[in-house]
């Protein structure tokens, strides 16, 4: 016989237990509620770390900004014996070796894309796909390696040798034939940002709409024609937002270009020479530096990689964005 604390429902015979039921939603809301506390900790957490980086970057370089200023980043000398920093060799072999990358990656990158998304024969999308992210997951300590031992004697037999012969003239390939320089750095630094550019194009790509396509078919254009108008037309602004997120990725790659572009802080036109960059000083020299405005400027030119990384990959984001919000991606048959 059931308690009058437990009635029954209308034509039911099973009693209804109120107790039990507000204890169950209870406990659901408390679980509701604390999962979402700690999304929420989890997501605050995130700018907290990007906060605290800035901080002490901030507050590591206070020497070298009151000894300098910004002409921290015009000055040529980089000269730890004597107490004399700047930083213009190392922006400028960041500069160079990135834009050398960019000629080598964008167009080999955007052929991997336009092929993979437009073109490739279903059983060949897979293994295509899967070796493009393959590159990206290889360590940058391995591709320093490949290039020591590969790339820099091909370059220094083969194609230095060639390039001299051919573009000596414009001074951008003349002198000593090392190997090792601007030029190893960029082929180095070209085949790292190839899966960042290839993966966000394709993306960008997949979100054209469909009806584009078929429009410029209707037409009557061919297969190039209606990529070229349809396809890349409208993906222009997401892909230039993809080559700007590799141009990221390629300011501040470290170990691989370390290894590869000789480490001589001077300004050379010359691609052959040796060069610098913001990230390789850091790594090669931080372990030695001695006393604390040396420390200082090597941790200004971290802030100063810090925040134009920031806002480089900032910008590409929002570019990919513009193009990518709200769109589905379309299904290749």
């Amino acid at each position: 016989m059931p308690s009058e604390s437990a009635p029954r429902d209308k034509g039911s015979t099973v009693p209804i237990r109120f107790p039990a039921r507000i204890a169950e939603f209870r406990d659901s809301k408390f679980g509701d509620v604390a999962f979402r506390v700690l999304v929420l900790i989890c997501a605050l957490s995130v700018f907290a770390i990007v906060g605290l980086i800035v901080l002490e970057l901030i507050q590591q370089s206070k020497l070298s900004l009151k000894e300098f200023g910004l002409q921290f980043f015009i000055r040529q000398n980089w000269d730890p014996v004597q107490g004399e920093f700047g930083a213009l060799p190392f922006v400028y072999g960041t500069l160079v070796s990135s834009l050398v990358a960019l000629v080598i990656a964008v167009p080999l990158a955007v052929g991997v894309a336009v092929f993979t998304t437009e073109m490739c024969p279903r059983w060949l999308r897979g293994p295509l796909s899967f070796t493009v992210e393959l590159l990206a997951a290889i360590p940058s300590v391995i591709y320093g390696l490949w290039g020591i031992f590969i790339l820099a004697p091909l370059l220094r037999s083969y194609v230095e040798p060639w390039l001299a012969r051919r573009f000596g003239w414009t001074g951008l390939f003349d002198g000593p034939m090392y190997g090792i320089g601007m030029l190893a750095a960029g082929i180095i630094l070209a085949i790292m940002i190839i899966p960042v550019i290839t993966s966000i194009t394709r993306e960008v790509m997949t979100a054209v709409p469909q009806v584009q396509r078929e429009a410029v078919l209707a037409l009557g254009a061919t297969k190039w024609e209606t990529i070229r108008m349809g396809v890349l037309r409208n993906a222009r602004i997401g892909i230039f937002g993809a080559v700007i997120l590799g141009l990221g990725r390629a300011l501040g790659e470290t170990m691989a270009v370390t290894m590869l572009i000789g480490n001589r802080p001077e300004i050379a036109k010359s691609l052959f020479a040796p060069g610098y960059t913001l990230a390789s000083v850091i790594a090669n020299e931080f372990s030695e530096a001695t006393y604390d405005l040396y420390v200082s400027a090597l941790v200004e030119i971290g802030l100063a990689l810090f925040v134009v990384t920031l806002i480089v990959n900032g910008l590409a984001r929002l570019m990919v964005w513009s193009i990518t919000r709200g769109m589905p991606a379309r299904v290749n048959a």
